[in-house]
């Protein structure tokens, strides 16, 4: 009788050991490394209460904004979703004042911390390769001085300070290996790469793929662009192997880095999208492209991939975008970056799952404010009374249970089998 109690108390135990470690055992996949830019240049877009609701069902817990929408940090408050927040270019002269900076971040961040999950700022976007030259040596002292006022607030653990930058910031970009930045950002990108580095901040770049094959679709794989099945290229000097662009980008920046010497700063895709329509000029623009683009970026990102050169860090990536904005200047692509339409239906399918009301979705008035970005875009497929997703698509069907979760099934497995064994001496 004594044995059997044992055994039964030592059963018990295992079963309670096993519940526990299947409690975190999550069915629904949530990325953590995938982001996405939520613009708000058009007059039609949906209340930030709408947004919240449609990120919260998509299961997407990080996006970037390009302002401090007062209404957008508020209605973010106490969703977990992390926010990054931007400070337009035309603001760097100000923020040369540590004390501007100081009111700055008092006004703009500090009433909606920590209820809104504000973990990075964007001091100005592609400023490095911006038409106002004069901004650029600007730029390093207004980031310091944003983040000194962080430090004086108690903030600085929290949130990270950096700038997104495009790809024209790389004198040379091909093969990976060869990456290195222009001449002339030498100076002012080493001491930028300093304050990175000293900070433990990211290196934020906006990398389209879709741009290089627009102008040069005959020299270019659109398969290697897509992320679809292609030979692939070979760094002649690592002798690492490429199989989309994406990858490719990122470590031209890590490689441009580390010839200045810095070896341990973290790279992330501030933006990268395709546009699902575009002028008659913009090869490659059509929604077929632009969801097999998101769908295959979104299956690596399931995968916490990283790049041929840093294969064990995950890439961080924010899509570009969540809405098609009808306000933004530019070519027809400009307006057709985004996953969903105003009203909240399908503009291209990239394998996420939603369903929000649209019943009163429409925002009472137009947003100003704008983006430096080099990309929006809009979309072209017909209105639903849902915005819905299958999570059955080939980018989440696969993913149901989360690569650590086999590892774990099998570790638990093994616990049982190996206590089942010792039940069976007692």
């Amino acid at each position: 009788m004594v044995i059997l109690f044992k055994r039964i108390a030592l059963l018990h135990i295992i079963l309670v050991i096993i519940a526990f470690s299947f409690s975190g055992f999550n069915f629904i996949t949530q990325v953590q490394s995938f982001g996405i830019n939520y613009g708000q240049i058009g007059n039609n877009l949906p209340q930030p209460e709408k947004v919240l609701e449609l990120l919260q069902s998509i299961r997407i817990t990080k996006a970037r904004i390009y302002d401090t929408n007062p209404q957008i940090l508020t209605a973010f408050a106490h969703s977990g979703v992390e926010l990054s927040v931007t400070i337009a270019n035309d603001m760097l002269d100000v923020l040369m004042d540590p004390q501007q900076a100081l009111q700055w971040v008092n006004t703009h961040i500090k009433p909606y911390v920590p209820a809104t999950k504000i973990t990075g700022i964007a001091v100005g976007n592609e400023v490095f390769t911006g038409d106002d030259t004069s901004l650029v040596t600007k730029l390093v002292p207004a980031i310091i001085n944003v983040h000194g006022a962080l430090v004086q607030l108690g903030l600085d653990q929290y949130i990270q300070v950096s700038t997104p930058s495009s790809l024209a910031v790389l004198a040379s970009s091909y093969p990976p290996s060869a990456g290195c930045f222009q001449p002339e950002l030498t100076a002012i990108m080493t001491q930028f790469l300093h304050f990175l580095s000293t900070t433990k901040s990211p290196f934020w770049i906006n990398a389209y793929p879709y741009f290089a094959y627009k102008d040069a679709p005959n020299g270019i794989s659109l398969d290697y662009v897509l992320f679809n099945p292609n030979a692939g290229m070979i760094d002649p000097y690592t002798k690492l192997r490429y199989d989309n662009m994406l990858y490719a980008q990122v470590d031209s920046v890590l490689f441009a880095m580390l010839r200045l010497g810095f070896n341990a700063i973290e790279v992330r895709v501030s933006e990268t999208g395709w546009p699902s329509k575009g002028d008659q000029n913009e090869v490659g623009a059509n929604a077929q492209n632009a969801a097999t683009y998101g769908r295959n970026l979104l299956r690596r990102q399931y995968g916490n991939e990283g790049t041929p050169l840093r294969p064990k860090m995950r890439l961080e990536v924010y899509l570009f975008a969540l809405f098609n904005e009808d306000m933004k200047p530019g070519p027809t692509s400009e307006r057709n970056y985004g996953l969903y339409q105003p009203d909240l239906s399908m503009a291209y399918n990239v394998g996420l799952s939603g369903s929000v009301s649209t019943t009163s979705t429409s925002s009472t008035s137009s947003s100003t404010s704008t983006s430096t970005s080099t990309s929006t875009s809009t979309s072209t497929s017909a209105p639903t009374s849902t915005a819905s997703i299958s999570l059955t698509s080939s980018a989440s069907r696969h993913h149901k249970v989360p690569k650590m979760g086999y590892q774990s099934l099998v570790y638990w497995m093994f616990v049982y089998l190996s206590a089942f064994q010792v039940l069976l001496r007692i």
